[in-house]
This record gives C-alpha cells, sequence and structure tokens, in this order.
C-alpha cells in the first residue's frame, strides 16, 4: 500500500489517496479533487508506478465529499472500474436530482433556522449547488458497514463512521501484521472534522461523532490513515484528544448561552468563531447546532422557536461548577 498526497486549496491540508497495487489487482481509496489540475497529478503519480487509470479496478470512497470523490468518475471511465461508497452516500455520489433536491432542501432549511444572514447564505449556495455530482457522476456499488473485500491477499472491512457525513466508512485491515484504518475525515491529525454543518442529512450529528470516535479509541489500531496530511500513529490519543476537545466546546456553548441569554445558532457561532468566510459561514453555525442539538437532548438547553437558552437551574449549576468541564453525557 502506497499513500498518494494530492493538493487541495482546503484548509484541512493535502488530500490522501491509498494505492493498494502489490499483486494483480489495482485499487484506491479515495482519488482526491476534481479541481482543476488534480485530475494531472493523479495521472502522473499513478504514471511513474506503471499504472494508468485503466488499470483500476476499484475505488472504494470514504465518503461523498468533493474533494474525496473528485476522480472517481474518470478513473471509472477509462477502465470500468467499480466504485463502491456506503448506502447512505451513493445516492449523492451517484448524481441522483432527487438526492441532491432533498439535500438543498435540508440546506434552506437549516440554513434559516440557524439565522445564517441572507448574504452568507447565497454565498454557501454559490459552493453548494451540487452541479459537480450530477455531471457525469459515476456508477457506484452501495456497500455497508461490516463489508469485507480482499485486495491481493489483504482482507478490508468497511466500518460505519457517521457524524461528519452520514455515510461516512472507514476501512480497517490488517497489514504486515499491523491493524491499520483508513478513516478519511472521520480522523484528522491537526483538524477536527467538522460536524452538523458538513453533512445536514445527519441527525443527532455530535452524538453519531462521539460514537464513531469511541469505536476508533476502544479498537485501538496501530496507524490510522487520514484522508488529508500525514498518518497518526496513536489514533487512539487522538479520538481521545477530539473527545476532549468537543467537551470543552459544549462548556463553551454553555457559557454563551449564560452570557447572551437566549440567542440564535448564528450568534452563537459569532461568540465561538468570529467572522466568518467561504465555507466556513456553514461549518461554523453547523458546529454550533450540533452542540446545542445535543445540549438540548441532555436537558440542559432547551429550544424555543430558533432561540436557545440554558434550562432552569443549569447558569446556578455552571455558576458552582466554575471551570469544571460541562460533560458530554
Amino acid at each position: 500500500m502506497e499513500r498518494i498526497e494530492l493538493s487541495n486549496a482546503a484548509f484541512e491540508g493535502d488530500n490522501n489517496a491509498y494505492l493498494f497495487d502489490d499483486g494483480p489487482e489495482t485499487a484506491l481509496i479515495d482519488t482526491g479533487d476534481w479541481l482543476e489540475g488534480s485530475e494531472g497529478q493523479l495521472r502522473q503519480e499513478l504514471a511513474d508506478r506503471g499504472i494508468d487509470f485503466s488499470d483500476i479496478d476499484r475505488v472504494f470512497l470514504t465518503h461523498w465529499h468533493g474533494d474525496h470523490i473528485g476522480l472517481a468518475s474518470a478513473i471509472q471511465a477509462e477502465g470500468d472500474a467499480t466504485v463502491h461508497v456506503h448506502s447512505a452516500d451513493a445516492p449523492l455520489v451517484a448524481g441522483d436530482a432527487d438526492a441532491w433536491a432533498e439535500m438543498h432542501d435540508l440546506q434552506e432549511r437549516y440554513f434559516d433556522e440557524w439565522a445564517i444572514p441572507e448574504d452568507g447564505q447565497e454565498v454557501l449556495f454559490g459552493l453548494m449547488d451540487g452541479s459537480a455530482y450530477t455531471e457525469n457522476p459515476p456508477t457506484v456499488t452501495p456497500i455497508e458497514g461490516g463489508d469485507t473485500f480482499t485486495i491481493n491477499g489483504i482482507e478490508i472491512e468497511a466500518v460505519h463512521a457517521p457524524g461528519h457525513a452520514a455515510g461516512l466508512c472507514m476501512y480497517e485491515a490488517e497489514i504486515d501484521g499491523s491493524s491499520e484504518v483508513f478513516t478519511g475525515d472521520a480522523l484528522l491529525p491537526q483538524y477536527t472534522p467538522n460536524v452538523g454543518g458538513a453533512d445536514v442529512r445527519v441527525e443527532r450529528p455530535l452524538a453519531k461523532y462521539l460514537d464513531t470516535l469511541g469505536r476508533i479509541a476502544e479498537a485501538e489500531y496501530d496507524r490510522a490513515w487520514p484522508g488529508h496530511r500525514d498518518p497518526i500513529d496513536d489514533p487512539t490519543a487522538r479520538a481521545e484528544h477530539i473527545i476532549h476537545h468537543h467537551e470543552e466546546r459544549s462548556w463553551r456553548v454553555l457559557d454563551a448561552l449564560r452570557r447572551l441569554g437566549p440567542c440564535s445558532v448564528w450568534t452563537v457561532s459569532a461568540d465561538l468563531f468570529g467572522d466568518l468566510e467561504h465555507i466556513h459561514i456553514l461549518h461554523g453555525p453547523g458546529e454550533s447546532y450540533a452542540h446545542l442539538e445535543h445540549l438540548e437532548r441532555d436537558g440542559v438547553v432547551e429550544r424555543e422557536g430558533d432561540e436557545y437558552r440554558l434550562a432552569e437551574g443549569v447558569e446556578a449549576d455552571l455558576d458552582a461548577l466554575d471551570e469544571q468541564r460541562w460533560p458530554l453525557v
């Protein structure tokens, strides 16, 4: 297995595609972005290894975001590779018009509920119109968590890991006696993957993502190969660090409500993240909503219309706790 680094202008850092070609079959996990220049870069990286797009037999995608699936169509068109993705994400990757219409409707609903200003919504819909997905999409083969595949003698198991995306799948394998996992954006070495905004289809996004992190920590993998940047040599520690990060963020959300009183998701986002631009106009309120929704279900936050406030008695509890972290239950 080899990691192929592909440039990406996004804040997460360079994309990774993972090549399996030590045997009769050639396969990729993720394909990089469809932005200008990405295709030429992947072609050159493969050519340096004596491989053409037409040589690729199977593509395994971690989730539906464009910087991971961008070149799947071009690869499939040249060699008839099968493209595998979790069933929850398959309609989006396949360019299904109904799936994209449903996504757009959900985005409109949440953007209004979160009180994202009109100019911010215009920016987001300009970035997320779905047209890149519906033009020449690949034919996809849906998979489920627990499905197994063998590539050149290596058994790979798909592990459903929702939170950042509804159908995000990791792929775990034993390689040369080491327990390895390809995490996509479920676990990143530098940034904490966005929850809430990155895929508005996910119900209870923070709860699902915390479950995913817990499973990663408990699995005690030897190494994680993320969708961006360098390998993670201690996936358990990294997963636990991100859990701790979300505990800290929940405290900050509660503190914002204590200081500001009842307020919208957008107001909480502004308190946490300040002014936002580009895709962060989505990620800030999405992350804030994920925490507010989680805290509401725990009974420490109440919602009235599109505003959230501390539940009765919580402010006194917060004062008593002082700088202790509010636990995520």
